[in-house]
């Protein structure tokens, strides 16, 4: 059900949306995603206000009003997590809307979230990354598919690409040279080395392609069955088969891959800040959070980068 509008709001989050996907450079999902989160918070201030609120009402919003909302969502049935982006996403407009409408929102901006625990990776063992790779490449239904997985599995694992990073590849990107040029969330680039295995696995992959890749230099390098962009669930339903076959939990998911890279990387010697710049982190505290290493090897990390005189 629509919430209860005025065409002044209506064109403010449109606007806002707007300011996000230019300035802020968010992504299309994100964008969704926060708009969603501001017409949830619209849909209650309308009864709550007693109608449809217009842009001044809604940016002189007051703590007591934010936290009916909560409470109301909280009685929806939203857990913390999604609680505390909605209440960022309603603060995000504010603050953009009393930036051009006026008022005070140093309240509501000051206005906290629910607490939650951070739900921390789960890598896989660098056998069982291995193994993963290999399974995946025996239970294709035809070799060119097969190679197709297996090259995209070994970009996650061997490069820390996303799913989405590794699907946006194009065919001008082939041959996979030294360094990729990824661009992440938010539309930020990093470079990334390309390991000798996963520039070996697509050239296989593209070798054993049946499509004319060539063709089409700006289209998508994966390819689905019928030649169309390849859909990351079928990646998924690949390594869920392989993860089924090999007894691994069910946490061994395509970002699972990722998470791996970095644990690895870590574990191996690699500092957090590179670590940090290879994965597009915007925070360290993100890397630290990402990369499965106990308490000694952190402490480790520490003393290499701040030694004592």
């Amino acid at each position: 059900m629509e919430p209860l509008l005025t065409p002044a709001v209506r064109d403010a989050i449109a606007r806002w949306c707007d300011h996000l996907s230019a300035l802020g450079g968010a992504s299309a999902n994100t964008v969704n995603a926060y708009r969603a989160d501001v017409l949830a918070w619209a849909a209650f201030m309308a009864p709550h206000l007693g109608g449809a609120p217009t842009a001044s009402a809604l940016a002189t919003a007051t703590p007591s009003d934010m936290r009916a909302f909560m409470a109301h969502e909280r009685n929806r049935g939203l857990g913390a997590r999604s609680l505390a982006r909605r209440l960022s996403s309603v603060k995000g407009f504010i603050r953009w809307l009393t930036d051009r409408e006026g008022g005070e929102a140093t309240a509501i901006l000051a206005q906290r979230g629910p607490k939650y625990r951070r739900k921390l990776p789960r890598p896989l063992t660098p056998e069982a990354a291995q193994d993963m790779i290999a399974t995946v490449d025996l239970q294709a239904r035809n070799d060119w598919q097969a190679a197709r997985d297996v090259a995209v599995v070994t970009l996650l694992y061997g490069c820390g690409l996303r799913i989405s990073e590794a699907l946006s590849l194009t065919v001008a990107d082939h041959p996979l040279g030294e360094v990729l040029r990824i661009r992440g969330k938010g539309g930020k680039e990093r470079l990334v080395p390309a390991i000798p295995a996963a520039r070996a696995a697509v050239a296989d992959y593209v070798r054993l392609c049946p499509f004319p890749l060539a063709s089409v230099p700006e289209g998508p390098l994966f390819l689905g069955a019928r030649g169309g962009a390849l859909n990351p669930r079928l990646i998924a339903k690949a390594m869920e088969q392989a993860r089924l076959a090999l007894g691994l939990p069910a946490s061994a998911t395509p970002h699972a891959m990722r998470h791996s890279f970095a644990t690895h990387l870590l574990a191996a010697g690699g500092d957090l800040r590179t670590i940090q710049e290879l994965l597009g982190h915007a925070s360290l505290s993100t890397t630290q959070a990402y990369t499965a290493v106990d308490t000694d090897r952190l402490m480790e990390v520490y003393a290499a980068a701040h030694p004592r005189a």
